[in-house]
């Protein structure tokens, strides 16, 4: 391996879209890149936003998108220990995608439910 992770022999993709997906895809980190949107946040408040997720997969995942530089770590040195995750510039390129995916999910549920507020829970982060 070298440096930011990657491999001599680079992986060969179809499209560019198989790359996105494979660094923001599946089901839980759409959901943290786009509560990172409204700022720094702690694991418990990710916690809080997502409340289906476990705290392992939620490490897991936080992992997975700073090892991919989508998101960054804060530690601060104090007793108990206090650690923050944000989006990085690199992340913050994702915000189109998400907020179109956002946009589109809501066009979705009111094709399908009529009223997208029948099926939508209201929470603290703001709409699309």
């Amino acid at each position: 391996m070298t440096e930011h992770g990657k491999t001599s022999t680079p992986k060969k993709y179809k499209v560019g879209v198989e790359a996105a997906l494979e660094v923001m895809g599946g089901k839980w980190k759409p959901l943290i890149i786009y509560h990172l949107m409204t700022g720094r946040k702690r694991t418990s408040e990710l916690r809080r936003l997502i409340p289906d997720i476990t705290q392992k997969v939620l490490t897991t995942q936080l992992r997975g998108l700073e090892k991919d530089e989508i998101v960054q770590r804060k530690v601060y040195s104090e007793v108990p220990p206090k650690v923050e995750y944000e989006l990085t510039s690199y992340g913050w390129g994702l915000k189109p995608a998400l907020d179109h995916l956002c946009y589109w999910g809501e066009e979705h549920l009111e094709k399908v439910h009529g009223d997208k507020f029948k099926v939508l829970e209201e929470l603290d982060s703001p709409e699309c």
